[in-house]
C-alpha cells in the first residue's frame, strides 16, 4: 500500500553500549532501564510521538531480543500504525550476503529500501541511548525556513566540557562552516546532541557516494558531515536549551536517574503535555512500612519498602526489607535488599538478591584516596551472598559467596 510521509526518524539503537559494563551483557544499551518505570529508548520514541513524527524505523543489531520485545507493536507509544509506525530494522540477508551495520551510516545505508517505502522529503536520524525532551517538529520548521541540506541539533556546553564532544562552529546565521572532532582547543561551545535532519534526496546521494569508498569508517560524524561541509551543502545548527544527558558510561547513567530527584534539574517526568510513554507491566501500588525512613527518593509501583531510602531511585518490584540500607544508589526492577545490607554510591541491576549483611559501595569521603572512586555495579540477576563486600567502583558479572570481598 503506498503511505507517503513528510518526515521519517530512523533511530539508532544497536550498539554495544560497552562502557555500561555489566548492564549491557545481555540488551542492548537501550533497553537499559532508567527512572523507575522506562528504558532508554522510551524518550527518543516519545519525542516522535509528541512531535508528530508516526514514521519510525529502529535500527537493532546487539542482543536485540528484550529490545525488539519492548518495542513489540509501537502501541505503547501510540506508533502501532497501518501506515507508517515503528519497524524494527536489523541486519538481514541479502544476494551479496549478510553484512553487520558497519557504522552509523552503513546503517542507514542498509536500510534506503525501508525509507524510500515512504518517499519522504526529509530524514531525521536519532540515538537511542539519550534522556531528553525535544520537540523534532520545531527542528524540521527550522531546516525547512533556512533551506537546509542538513541541520544539526547543538547544546552549550562549557570550554571545559567541549574537548568530549564533536563541536559545530557556525556564523552569524547559525550555518556551520566548521566541524571538529573532541577539539584540544575548542573554537566554540556548540556540542553535537546526534540529532540530525537530512534532505533525503541529498543523503542519499552521500550514503551511496560513502558506501563505495573503502577507505570509509561509515559514519555520520566522520565521514558524511565532513564530506559535506567540504562540498559546501548548506548546514545549520539548531540550538536547544533544555535537559540532555548522554548515558554512555556508568557514571553518567547513575548521574541521570539521580537527576530525577534535584529539582534543579529540568526534566519533568510528570508534564502532561510532554508525556514520556513507556511499555510496562502493571504492578500493584507501592507498600511503604511504618518502620521505613525514607528522604527525597523514587518508588515505583510494586515496590516493598521497610528499611532505609535516601536519595535513591527504586524500580518496580524492589524490595528493601527491614533494616537495609540504600543510599545515592539505583534499585532496578525485582532486586531484593535484604535485612542489614548496606548499598551505598551503586547500581544493583535486574532481579538480584543482596543478601543479608552485605555491604556494596561507598562514599567518596569513606575512601582514603578519592581518586580511586566509582559507582559500584552488580550485573542481572546475581546473589550477593551473607556478609559479602564490594568496593567502590568495582563491576560484579557473577555471584559473590557469603563473606567475599571485592
Amino acid at each position: 500500500m503506498f503511505y507517503k510521509t513528510e518526515c521519517v526518524a530512523m533511530l539508532l539503537a544497536g550498539g554495544q553500549g560497552s562502557r555500561l559494563g555489566v548492564l549491557t551483557q545481555k540488551i542492548a544499551k537501550p533497553a537499559v532501564p532508567y527512572g523507575g518505570k522506562y528504558r532508554i529508548i522510551d524518550f527518543p520514541m516519545s519525542n516522535c510521538t509528541n512531535s508528530g513524527i508516526d514514521t519510525v524505523g529502529v535500527l537493532t543489531q546487539y542482543q536485540p531480543l528484550v529490545l525488539n520485545d519492548y518495542i513489540g507493536t509501537g502501541d505503547a507509544w501510540d506508533l502501532d500504525r497501518r501506515g507508517g509506525g515503528v519497524h524494527v530494522l536489523p541486519p538481514y540477508q541479502r544476494n551479496a550476503g549478510a553484512d553487520w551495520y558497519k557504522g552509523t551510516a552503513n546503517a542507514i545505508y542498509q536500510n534506503i529500501p525501508f525509507i524510500e517505502r515512504y518517499h519522504p522529503e526529509y530524514v531525521l536520524i536519532l540515538s537511542g541511548d539519550h534522556i531528553y525532551k525535544m520537540d523534532y517538529s520545531k527542528m524540521l520548521d527550522y531546516h525547512k525556513q533556512n533551506n537546509a541540506d542538513c541541520t544539526i541539533a547543538v547544546l552549550d556546553v562549557s570550554l571545559e566540557e567541549a574537548s568530549r564532544f564533536g563541536i559545530m562552529n557556525t556564523r552569524e546565521d547559525g550555518s556551520i562552516y566548521e566541524f571538529e572532532e573532541k577539539p584540544k582547543v575548542p573554537k566554540s561551545t556548540k556540542a553535537s546532541m546526534g540529532v540530525y535532519i537530512f534532505k533525503w534526496d541529498i543523503l542519499r546521494a552521500y550514503l551511496e557516494q560513502d558506501e563505495a569508498d573503502p577507505n570509509s569508517s561509515n559514519d555520520f560524524g566522520k565521514n558524511i558531515i565532513p564530506t559535506m561541509l567540504g562540498n559546501g551543502c548548506r548546514m545549520m545548527a539548531y540550538s536547544f536549551d533544555g535537559y540532555w544527558k548522554d548515558v554512555g558510561t556508568v557514571e553518567s547513567l547513575w548521574d541521570a536517574n539521580l537527576d530525577l530527584l534535584n529539582p534543579s534539574v529540568e526534566l519533568d517526568l510528570l508534564d502532561e503535555n510532554w508525556k514520556i510513554y513507556s511499555r510496562t507491566d502493571t504492578n500493584p501500588p507501592h507498600y511503604i512500612s511504618p518502620e521505613a525512613d525514607i528522604h527525597n527518593s523514587l518508588i515505583s509501583d510494586g515496590c516493598d519498602v521497610s528499611g532505609v531510602v535516601d536519595y535513591s531511585v527504586l524500580f518496580s518490584g524492589a524490595v528493601i526489607e527491614p533494616g537495609a540500607q540504600v543510599q545515592y544508589s539505583i534499585i532496578m526492577p525485582g532486586t531484593v535488599i535484604k535485612k542489614g545490607a548496606v548499598v551505598k554510591y551503586a547500581m544493583i541491576a535486574e532481579n538480584c538478591v543482596v543478601e543479608e549483611g552485605a555491604v556494596i559501595g561507598q562514599a567518596p569521603e569513606e575512601m582514603d584516596n578519592r581518586g580511586e572512586w566509582g559507582v559500584a555495579l552488580v550485573g542481572d540477576g546475581l546473589t550477593i551472598g551473607k556478609g559479602a563486600v564490594i568496593g567502590a567502583g568495582k563491576m560484579v558479572q557473577e555471584a559473590v559467596k557469603e563473606g567475599e570481598q571485592i
